[in-house]
């Protein structure tokens, strides 16, 4: 475990130099906002990150060191894991070692791993039920079936994301000789505490309507995301693993058909579930992310067997090496470990860049960076014009945003400028509604199309127009302060419901 630890010790020390840098990302703000608002659902995900986030407020804070630190220790939980389970599959140091440094390697853990976000949590509960279920297989302990539905209904609560990768285990179970668990009580046992876990928040989704349904089917037809081709795709996916790390989930596939990991096929119809659903669905490249730490690990054990003849050991160094240099060199583009100039210069000296997995357009730099910058900027700039107005007037201002961005970033950065709360239409801010506002005076953030206002509003001014070069085009679009809306938005607010 000692080469596996010194993997594990690296991921910490890139969290102690880049957790600070750039910004809190739009979505990590968002997040704190729901943590203020409890509750066992939310309209775009379901509801541990929020706990997760009001955790994080009344324990040790929500600095970027703070934020970030659970997805660091996510991280590091997953590599460990992994490498626990290439060890649990028959592979010795090397094929620990091999498996722990393709997760740490790979670009989209990095970036998952930097950002408080659902997508930090996923790998390490995949691979944490992979691994009960590769114990079941070698033990019968059929008590597993506990862990593993415990784990399943933590991880419906994190992300739904996972039902592709149950869907697949759950085929698995019924070819396999695991399908003589469904004849025994602890299988169904582990069904009904998954579902307990998860039910609530069904419920809650029922209640509303299932607005996760309708914004996942809103994103799809209106073009927001990259969709792409088979063949792109799986190009894609090695990207987004360094290159290098994805000849171990060609090994992997391999392993499981052959007759040294033929018995753990079961995680073979969970890995080819999750990516053959996305390549037909044309999901985001990084949905498939958190099911490679479960096929790293046989494919590191069928790699460190392959080598074992003393002619060919050399190769063991060589490929670490390979992995370890060329994640060295992408990671820049994942994790801001580099100022932004100094990233912009390397990225075009390099001609490396970024994955795309938005039609969004970008600025300087790509959107997953461009998405940490500027927010704060954008609050002060609302808050020097609202301190400009008569007190009186002050009292009565919204401040209104049209994304939960700048939304969450007054919510995070407004009290230190003596700004109220938000209030905003998107996502899950519709149901917190318009608080005590009326409309009377309402400031307008991220407004493109200011014409549908002016015959709404007694006066329309223009109170900035941000320019930052950094952050993305959206984020630089006029803010203005309407003055006597009518209706007002106590009346127009059921109307301005962002599903149906």
């Amino acid at each position: 475990m000692a080469a596996v630890f010194a993997v594990a010790f690296v991921r910490v020390a890139i969290y102690v130099v880049a957790a600070p840098n750039y910004g809190y990302f739009r979505d990590e703000m968002y997040y704190l906002a729901c943590g203020e608002h409890p509750a066992w659902g939310y309209m775009d995900q379901p509801p541990l990150i929020a706990w997760m986030a009001w955790l994080l407020e009344h324990t040790i804070g929500v600095s970027l060191y703070a934020l970030r630190l659970l997805p660091m220790l996510a991280n590091v939980g997953t590599i460990v894991i992994t490498a626990m389970l290439a060890r649990k599959l028959g592979g010795g140091r090397w094929a620990m070692f091999l498996a722990a440094l393709a997760v740490l390697v790979a670009p989209i853990y990095l970036a998952f791993s930097h950002l408080f976000t659902m997508n930090a949590f996923d790998p390490l509960l995949w691979t944490l039920i992979a691994w009960f279920l590769v114990d079941l297989v070698q033990t019968g302990k059929q008590q597993n079936w506990i862990w593993i539905g415990v784990l399943s209904g933590i991880t419906l609560l994190n992300k739904y994301g996972v039902l592709f990768f149950i869907a697949g285990l759950l085929a698995g179970v019924v070819f396999s000789k695991l399908r003589r668990s469904l004849a025994r009580p602890w299988f169904w046992a582990g069904i009904a505490i998954a579902t307990v876990i998860a039910l609530p928040n069904f419920v809650w989704q029922l209640h509303w309507n299932f607005p996760f349904v309708q914004l996942v089917r809103s994103v799809r037809e209106n073009g927001r995301d990259v969709m792409l081709a088979p063949l792109p795709y799986l190009a894609a996916q090695a990207q987004m693993l360094g290159f290098a790390s994805s000849l171990l989930v060609l090994l992997a596939v391999w392993f499981l058909i052959s007759r040294l990991g033929r018995r753990y096929g079961v995680i073979l119809w969970g890995f080819c579930s999750v990516l053959g659903c996305m390549l037909l669905l044309k999901g985001k490249f990084y949905y498939v992310a958190p099911v490679y730490p479960v096929v790293f690990a046989p494919g590191a054990v069928l790699f460190e067997h392959l080598t074992k003849p003393a002619a060919v050991r050399w190769f063991r160094p060589v490929y670490a090496a390979t992995m370890f240099l060329v994640g060295a060199l992408i990671a820049p583009t994942a994790i801001p470990l580099l100022s932004i100039p100094a990233y912009i210069a390397y990225t075009k000296r390099l001609g490396i860049q970024q994955q795309k997995f938005e039609n969004q357009q970008e600025s300087r730099l790509p959107q997953l960076f461009a998405d940490m910058v500027g927010w704060e900027d954008r609050v002060k700039i609302v808050a020097d014009y609202v301190h400009s107005l008569p007190l009186e007037e002050q009292k009565v201002t919204a401040i209104g945003a049209s994304n939960y961005g700048d939304a969450g970033a007054v919510d995070l950065f407004g009290a230190k400028y003596g700004l109220p709360k938000a209030i905003s239409t998107a996502n899950n801010y519709w149901i917190w509604g318009p608080r005590q506002y009326t409309g009377e005076s309402l400031i307008l953030m991220d407004e493109d199309s200011p014409e549908k206002y002016v015959a709404h509003c007694q006066a329309l001014r223009l109170v900035a127009r941000p320019d930052s070069p950094y952050a993305r085009p959206d984020e630089n679009y006029p803010i203005f302060h309407c003055v006597g809306l009518k209706p007002d938005l106590q009346s127009l607010w059921p109307n301005l419901k962002p599903w149906k």
